[in-house]
Protein backbone atom coordinates (compact mmCIF):
# COMPACT_ATOMS: atom_id res chain seq x y z
CA UNK A 1 0.00 0.00 0.00
CA UNK A 2 1.27 3.56 -0.97
CA UNK A 3 1.99 6.67 1.31
CA UNK A 4 -0.70 8.49 -0.20
CA UNK A 5 -3.59 5.38 0.07
CA UNK A 6 -2.56 4.80 3.44
CA UNK A 7 -3.37 8.66 4.23
CA UNK A 8 -6.80 8.30 2.27
CA UNK A 9 -7.46 5.28 4.45
CA UNK A 10 -7.41 6.48 7.54
CA UNK A 11 -7.81 9.91 6.98
CA UNK A 12 -11.29 11.37 8.82
CA UNK A 13 -14.47 11.82 6.73
CA UNK A 14 -15.68 15.37 6.16
CA UNK A 15 -19.10 16.66 5.84
CA UNK A 16 -19.76 19.84 4.10
CA UNK A 17 -23.15 21.47 5.84
CA UNK A 18 -24.75 24.22 3.72
CA UNK A 19 -27.23 26.67 5.30
CA UNK A 20 -28.81 29.33 3.58
CA UNK A 21 -27.73 33.12 4.09
CA UNK A 22 -31.15 34.26 3.19
CA UNK A 23 -33.66 35.86 6.28
CA UNK A 24 -36.67 36.76 4.70
CA UNK A 25 -39.40 35.34 3.25
CA UNK A 26 -39.54 37.19 -0.29
CA UNK A 27 -42.21 40.41 0.28
CA UNK A 28 -44.38 39.17 2.93
CA UNK A 29 -41.72 40.53 5.72
CA UNK A 30 -41.67 36.95 7.64
CA UNK A 31 -38.62 35.65 9.17
CA UNK A 32 -36.79 32.78 8.27
CA UNK A 33 -33.72 31.00 7.62
CA UNK A 34 -32.42 27.62 8.83
CA UNK A 35 -34.42 25.26 10.54
CA UNK A 36 -32.32 25.31 13.94
CA UNK A 37 -33.30 21.25 14.54
CA UNK A 38 -32.20 20.50 11.27
CA UNK A 39 -28.73 22.01 12.02
CA UNK A 40 -28.52 20.65 15.97
CA UNK A 41 -29.12 16.84 15.91
CA UNK A 42 -27.09 16.13 12.82
CA UNK A 43 -24.54 18.09 13.66
CA UNK A 44 -24.03 16.16 17.16
CA UNK A 45 -24.93 12.65 15.48
CA UNK A 46 -22.48 13.40 12.47
CA UNK A 47 -19.59 14.53 15.00
CA UNK A 48 -19.99 11.88 17.04
CA UNK A 49 -19.84 9.38 14.89
CA UNK A 50 -15.89 10.65 14.25
CA UNK A 51 -16.89 12.93 11.14
CA UNK A 52 -16.00 16.71 10.16
CA UNK A 53 -18.77 18.43 9.69
CA UNK A 54 -17.99 22.06 8.31
CA UNK A 55 -20.35 24.75 8.07
CA UNK A 56 -20.74 27.10 4.77
CA UNK A 57 -23.29 29.54 3.63
CA UNK A 58 -23.49 31.48 0.68
CA UNK A 59 -22.53 34.44 2.57
CA UNK A 60 -20.33 33.03 5.09
CA UNK A 61 -20.42 34.46 8.43
CA UNK A 62 -23.66 33.97 10.83
CA UNK A 63 -26.18 32.08 9.23
CA UNK A 64 -29.27 33.02 10.24
CA UNK A 65 -31.73 30.51 12.44
CA UNK A 66 -35.55 30.07 11.84
CA UNK A 67 -36.32 32.23 15.08
CA UNK A 68 -40.09 30.15 14.88
CA UNK A 69 -37.61 26.73 15.78
CA UNK A 70 -35.75 27.92 18.36
CA UNK A 71 -39.60 28.71 20.18
CA UNK A 72 -41.37 25.59 21.98
CA UNK A 73 -43.05 23.29 21.09
CA UNK A 74 -40.16 23.15 18.29
CA UNK A 75 -37.00 22.98 20.20
CA UNK A 76 -35.52 19.73 21.16
CA UNK A 77 -32.70 18.19 23.99
CA UNK A 78 -30.56 18.82 20.90
CA UNK A 79 -31.09 22.24 20.17
CA UNK A 80 -30.96 23.12 24.05
CA UNK A 81 -27.38 21.48 23.68
CA UNK A 82 -26.25 23.60 20.65
CA UNK A 83 -27.48 26.75 22.41
CA UNK A 84 -24.92 25.72 25.27
CA UNK A 85 -22.08 24.90 23.17
CA UNK A 86 -19.50 27.47 22.50
CA UNK A 87 -17.87 25.39 19.53
CA UNK A 88 -21.04 24.64 18.16
CA UNK A 89 -22.34 28.52 18.18
CA UNK A 90 -19.16 29.79 16.83
CA UNK A 91 -19.26 27.59 13.74
CA UNK A 92 -23.18 28.62 12.47
CA UNK A 93 -21.87 32.04 13.56
CA UNK A 94 -18.56 31.70 11.32
CA UNK A 95 -19.78 29.46 8.31
CA UNK A 96 -17.43 29.89 5.46
CA UNK A 97 -17.87 31.47 2.22
CA UNK A 98 -19.04 28.75 0.26
CA UNK A 99 -18.02 29.62 -3.13
CA UNK A 100 -14.70 29.66 -1.63
CA UNK A 101 -14.78 26.27 -0.36
CA UNK A 102 -13.02 23.07 -2.53
CA UNK A 103 -15.49 20.50 -1.98
CA UNK A 104 -13.64 17.97 -3.81
CA UNK A 105 -12.05 17.59 -0.12
CA UNK A 106 -15.83 16.63 1.33
CA UNK A 107 -17.16 12.93 1.41
CA UNK A 108 -20.91 14.06 1.47
CA UNK A 109 -23.01 16.80 1.73
CA UNK A 110 -25.85 17.65 4.30
CA UNK A 111 -28.20 20.34 3.53
CA UNK A 112 -30.29 21.15 6.58
CA UNK A 113 -33.63 22.72 5.22
CA UNK A 114 -35.97 25.87 6.44
CA UNK A 115 -37.73 28.04 4.21
CA UNK A 116 -34.67 30.76 3.41
CA UNK A 117 -33.03 28.46 1.19
CA UNK A 118 -35.93 28.25 -1.22
CA UNK A 119 -34.39 32.29 -1.98
CA UNK A 120 -30.95 31.54 -2.55
CA UNK A 121 -29.93 27.68 -2.26
CA UNK A 122 -32.05 26.96 -4.74
CA UNK A 123 -31.22 29.53 -7.29
CA UNK A 124 -27.73 29.30 -6.60
CA UNK A 125 -25.54 27.75 -9.87
CA UNK A 126 -22.53 27.05 -7.26
CA UNK A 127 -25.15 24.79 -5.44
CA UNK A 128 -26.27 23.64 -8.62
CA UNK A 129 -23.04 22.51 -9.55
CA UNK A 130 -22.06 21.00 -5.90
CA UNK A 131 -24.74 18.68 -6.23
CA UNK A 132 -24.12 17.40 -9.60
CA UNK A 133 -20.34 16.85 -9.10
CA UNK A 134 -21.20 14.82 -5.90
CA UNK A 135 -24.04 12.92 -8.17
CA UNK A 136 -21.62 11.87 -10.32
CA UNK A 137 -18.30 10.75 -8.03
CA UNK A 138 -20.80 8.85 -5.90
CA UNK A 139 -20.59 11.12 -2.64
CA UNK A 140 -23.43 11.49 -0.75
CA UNK A 141 -26.07 14.00 -0.79
CA UNK A 142 -28.53 14.26 2.47
CA UNK A 143 -31.01 16.76 2.23
CA UNK A 144 -34.41 17.50 4.49
CA UNK A 145 -37.47 19.69 5.30
CA UNK A 146 -37.32 21.87 2.44
CA UNK A 147 -33.88 21.30 1.39
CA UNK A 148 -34.98 18.91 -1.82
CA UNK A 149 -36.38 22.32 -3.71
CA UNK A 150 -32.80 22.58 -4.82
CA UNK A 151 -32.81 19.67 -6.69
CA UNK A 152 -35.45 21.52 -9.00
CA UNK A 153 -32.78 22.51 -11.38
CA UNK A 154 -30.09 20.09 -11.18
CA UNK A 155 -29.81 17.80 -13.72
CA UNK A 156 -28.02 14.36 -14.99
CA UNK A 157 -24.80 14.23 -17.22
CA UNK A 158 -27.72 13.50 -20.49
CA UNK A 159 -29.51 16.78 -19.03
CA UNK A 160 -32.38 15.38 -17.96
CA UNK A 161 -33.84 16.75 -15.11
CA UNK A 162 -31.83 15.10 -11.89
CA UNK A 163 -35.09 14.21 -9.93
CA UNK A 164 -36.73 12.17 -12.93
CA UNK A 165 -37.51 8.68 -11.31
CA UNK A 166 -35.76 9.32 -8.58
CA UNK A 167 -38.09 8.28 -5.01
CA UNK A 168 -37.65 11.18 -2.53
CA UNK A 169 -39.30 12.98 0.00
CA UNK A 170 -39.61 16.45 1.02
CA UNK A 171 -41.85 18.67 2.94
CA UNK A 172 -45.34 18.84 1.75
CA UNK A 173 -47.62 20.77 0.69
CA UNK A 174 -50.16 20.31 3.18
CA UNK A 175 -47.22 20.93 5.92
CA UNK A 176 -46.82 24.08 4.71
CA UNK A 177 -50.85 25.29 4.41
CA UNK A 178 -51.01 23.57 7.97
CA UNK A 179 -48.97 26.06 9.47
CA UNK A 180 -50.63 28.88 7.08
CA UNK A 181 -47.62 29.44 5.01
CA UNK A 182 -47.64 27.81 1.64
CA UNK A 183 -48.92 31.05 0.02
CA UNK A 184 -45.89 32.94 1.18
CA UNK A 185 -43.41 31.03 -1.00
CA UNK A 186 -41.48 31.40 -3.87
CA UNK A 187 -42.47 27.96 -5.26
CA UNK A 188 -43.58 24.41 -3.85
CA UNK A 189 -40.82 21.99 -3.43
CA UNK A 190 -43.93 18.93 -4.16
CA UNK A 191 -45.12 20.62 -6.97
CA UNK A 192 -41.92 21.07 -8.99
CA UNK A 193 -40.17 18.26 -8.07
CA UNK A 194 -43.52 16.16 -9.17
CA UNK A 195 -43.07 17.72 -12.32
CA UNK A 196 -39.63 16.78 -13.26
CA UNK A 197 -40.63 13.34 -12.83
CA UNK A 198 -39.44 12.63 -9.15
CA UNK A 199 -41.26 9.87 -7.23
CA UNK A 200 -42.42 11.69 -4.48
CA UNK A 201 -42.85 9.54 -1.65
CA UNK A 202 -44.94 11.16 2.00
CA UNK A 203 -45.84 10.07 5.11
CA UNK A 204 -48.06 11.66 7.30
CA UNK A 205 -47.60 15.18 8.32
CA UNK A 206 -44.52 16.06 10.83
CA UNK A 207 -44.02 11.91 10.82
CA UNK A 208 -40.22 11.16 10.47
CA UNK A 209 -39.92 9.45 6.63
CA UNK A 210 -36.26 9.00 5.13
CA UNK A 211 -35.65 7.84 1.46
CA UNK A 212 -32.70 6.41 0.57
CA UNK A 213 -32.32 6.34 -3.75
CA UNK A 214 -28.79 5.74 -4.67
CA UNK A 215 -26.42 9.04 -3.90
CA UNK A 216 -29.47 10.38 -2.45
CA UNK A 217 -30.84 10.50 0.79
CA UNK A 218 -34.02 12.85 1.66
CA UNK A 219 -36.11 13.57 5.24
CA UNK A 220 -39.36 14.61 4.91
CA UNK A 221 -39.73 17.18 8.20
CA UNK A 222 -37.93 18.13 10.89
CA UNK A 223 -39.02 14.90 12.67
CA UNK A 224 -36.73 13.21 9.70
CA UNK A 225 -33.39 15.26 10.42
CA UNK A 226 -32.13 12.77 13.51
CA UNK A 227 -32.55 9.39 10.82
CA UNK A 228 -31.40 11.08 8.33
CA UNK A 229 -28.28 12.27 9.71
CA UNK A 230 -28.32 8.28 10.72
CA UNK A 231 -28.66 7.11 7.44
CA UNK A 232 -25.73 9.17 5.92
CA UNK A 233 -22.75 8.40 9.42
CA UNK A 234 -24.04 5.12 8.35
CA UNK A 235 -23.16 5.59 4.38
CA UNK A 236 -20.20 6.86 5.65
CA UNK A 237 -19.35 4.06 7.87
CA UNK A 238 -19.49 1.44 4.59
Amino acid sequence: MTEKSEFTKNRQKRVLLIMSSNSEMGISGKQTGTWFEEVASPYYILTEAGYEVVFASPDGGAAPIDLLSMKAPFTTPNTERFLKDEVAKFAVENTRVLNNVNYDTFDAVFFPGGYGLLWDLASDSYVIRLIEDFARTERPIAMVCHAPAILRDVKKANGESFVKGIQLTGFKNDEDTEIELLHHLLFSLEDELKLRGADYISKTNWESNVVEDGVLITGQSPASAPSLAEALAQRLAQ
